[in-house]
């Protein structure tokens, strides 16, 4: 009896305290966690702030930024000052500082032969066996350890950001060898993927059939059938992806789309679903397996619309990127209140040369007839069109470098600028514009979120999540 009084007297002492804010009450090691990184494709500073602006004014907000934990990340490859996807995320993924253009491989890994020759050919990898190893990625670390896994992105599902989840190749190009690691059973399959992934949901479907069938694999290998054959429940179409089981058992598939997905302001409902419907599928289908997620949700298609200089198709992106985030925090916290036992971290991989010019006026949001931070620079005093010294308007958003650099500039009219595909200037003339090299985002909130905050490098984004879920 004085054994249990005693026992009695601890547990309400712990709680009293824990109350009180002199004790931390930490979840069981046994306690299944959960990991959702969102990555945004490109998404630097200067396209948050534009974004923001675009979607909700000057001093909205958007998710992502009432995120309670934040940091600025370091994106620097182990070659270059200005990395790609493929060794900035690879960072993420892995902890490791890698070479550009390399998938999830050890430090010494090229992407190039002496002679500067790529180990990627038509789309397979040429890499020789000698040429750096694979470094384990979060995805599988998480996998063997027992948790649900699942990859969802806007890209083809091969593309260099959501492949360094479940790939090592020493080239990005090689995606039909990407592909091939994906399918279990199959030449090619990443071992270290177990049984496979739970949840894949992306475009590129060429990657996975063969010419013959319209796809890209000079193998002749149909992968799709591959998956059916492995028990994958397997979505090509919007109504296929309606009818995907969320049972706790069976793994899906969807492939949406020949190559990349649309950009949202082009996406046709009635045959794509959005990223945050993917990333709500994707959730539910990971939780019914109740032992814990690891989710990588991208925004891919943001950085492609920098690389063109479009930048209402770049901002409308983001929006639908940060609209995924916000979906997945609100089913997060119904299924876990106060995300006692998940992490949730969004971030970018590198940033891109938009700039924000002159001395605009307060736009407020983009609605038709007003273009807002995609419009021309006003004067906050007087509210006149400002001018270069040749008398021309300029817009807010500029870029560095891209695709239209005018000798001679003229005037832009309205017209212009109501066009979703209006391409901004940029300084320096190139047929595509280049990523930057400023530092990025990084929110948090959850399990462990107060890991991140100051300023950090990449690699150490892998090892503070792996320190906030006890991995």
């Amino acid at each position: 009896m004085k054994q249990k009084l005693l026992c009695s007297a601890l547990v309400s002492a712990v709680l009293l305290l824990a109350a009180c804010g002199s004790v931390r009450v930490v979840a069981p090691a046994n306690e299944h966690k959960n990991m959702l990184f969102f990555l945004g494709d490109g998404m630097g500073l200067t396209t948050m702030t534009a974004a923001r602006i675009y979607a909700v004014g000057e001093s909205g907000e958007l998710t992502m930024d009432q995120l309670p934990e934040t940091a600025f990340v370091h994106t620097f490859s182990r070659n270059a000052q200005v990395t790609d996807s493929a060794a900035s995320m690879s960072a993420y993924m892995t902890g490791v500082k890698i070479n550009s253009e390399v998938i999830s491989m050890s430090a010494d890994a090229r992407a190039y032969d002496a002679s500067g020759k790529p180990f990627a050919l038509r789309y397979d990898s040429s890499c020789p066996a000698d040429n750096g190893r694979p470094m384990p990625t979060l995805l599988e670390q998480m996998k063997a350890a027992g948790y649900a896994t699942g990859v969802v992105t806007t890209t083809r599902i091969t593309h260099a950001t959501p492949a360094t989840t479940y790939a090592h190749v020493c080239h990005r190009a090689a995606e039909n060898t990407i592909a091939a690691a994906l399918v279990p059973g199959g030449q090619g399959y990443n071992p270290r993927l177990g049984d496979g992934v739970d949840v894949i949901l992306g475009g590129g479907r060429s990657m996975f059939m063969p010419q013959q069938d319209g796809g890209r694999r000079n193998d002749q290998r149909n992968l799709i059938a591959e998956f059916k054959a492995q028990n994958y429940s397997v979505a090509l179409e919007r109504s296929d992806f309606d009818q995907l089981p969320v049972d706790g058992h069976s793994k899906i598939v969807g492939l949406f789309t020949q190559d990349h997905m649309a950009y949202e302001l082009d996406r046709n409902p009635s045959k794509e679903p959005s990223l945050a419907e993917m990333t709500v599928k994707a959730i539910d289908a990971l939780a019914a397996r109740k032992k814990g997620m690891f989710l990588m949700v991208e925004g891919g298609r943001i950085d492609h619309a920098l690389h063109a200089t479009t930048a209402r198709y770049a901002l409308q992106d983001t929006v639908a990127f940060d609209d995924a985030i916000k979906a997945a925090l609100d089913k997060m916290q119904k299924m876990d209140p106060g995300l006692k036992h998940t992490l949730i971290v969004v971030t970018a991989d590198h940033d891109h040369t938009m700039h924000l010019n002159g001395y605009a006026a307060i736009t407020g949001k983009t609605e038709p007839g007003k273009p807002g931070v995609v419009g021309l620079v006003k004067n906050y005093v007087n509210g006149k069109t400002e001018t270069d010294v040749n008398g021309n308007p300029y817009t807010i958003i500029g870029f560095g470098n891209g695709p239209r650099r005018m000798d001679a500039r003229g005037p832009i009219t309205d017209a212009d600028l109501e066009r979703k595909g209006f391409v901004q200037e940029a300084m320096v003339p190139q047929s595509s514009e280049t990523h930057g090299g400023a530092d990025v985002f990084l929110g948090a909130q959850g399990l462990g979120a107060e890991n991140f905050s100051g300023v950090i490098d990449n690699t150490e984004v892998f090892k503070l999540i792996k320190k906030s879920i006890g991995l």
